[in-house]
């Protein structure tokens, strides 16, 4: 089952999501380790540019709202999931963006792109569960002395999860995830739908 627990007013992202198959149901092995009766494929909302510059002029509006981001400098996102999504935040924003990439399982900036001391920096990603990857961002960013304003997302499907910046999202989702020991998909003996590039094992 799927809750919503929070949404932007005026966009009906649920919708959205709902409309672009964006939300799978089967067998799947989160990022983050956890399983999962339901996946957030956002790469199939953002495949639709006028439904992402959409989402991301809402969530452009919501930043400069809550937190006053009239100035940020650039829009930094993790690859893959994050790379549409903060593109567009980034036009919205007037902003550049890069994204990072991770390489034998560590995140790190690549193609010749900086982050520079004192820049205002926005972290955008398409769906946060444990906040991983927006974890080894923010890292990255303060290596590089960034001043970083705001996180930001299309969905939060955490458990309440806290960063030391402020966070925007456009759509919080209470969906139910297990520890591989404790998964009742894995018990029914369901086999494993894999969404993206490759397997994880």
């Amino acid at each position: 089952m799927i809750k919503v627990i929070k949404q932007a007013e005026g966009l009906d992202v649920l919708k959205i999501l709902k409309e672009t198959d964006s939300i799978m149901e089967g067998h799947f092995k989160l990022t983050s380790g956890y399983h999962s009766k339901y996946y957030l494929q956002c790469a199939k909302l953002l495949q639709h540019p006028k439904l992402t510059l959409k989402i991301a002029s809402h969530a452009a509006h919501i930043i400069k709202k809550e937190i006053g981001a009239e100035k940020v400098q650039a829009v930094v996102s993790p690859a893959i999931g994050g790379i549409l999504f903060g593109y567009m935040l980034a036009y919205e924003l007037d902003a550049r963006m890069v994204f990072t990439e991770r390489v034998k399982n560590i995140m790190e900036l690549r193609r010749g792109f900086v982050i520079n001391p004192g820049e205002k920096i926005i972290i955008a990603e398409d769906v946060i569960t444990t906040g991983g990857s927006v974890k080894e961002v923010i890292d990255i960013c303060k290596e590089n002395k960034a001043d970083i304003q705001a996180i930001s997302s299309i969905v939060d499907r955490s458990d309440n999860i806290r960063f030391e910046f402020p966070y925007c999202y456009l759509i919080k989702l209470d969906i139910k995830k297990y520890l591989p020991q404790d998964c009742p998909l894995c018990r029914d003996n369901l086999e494993f739908v894999y969404p993206g590039s490759k397997k994880q094992k």
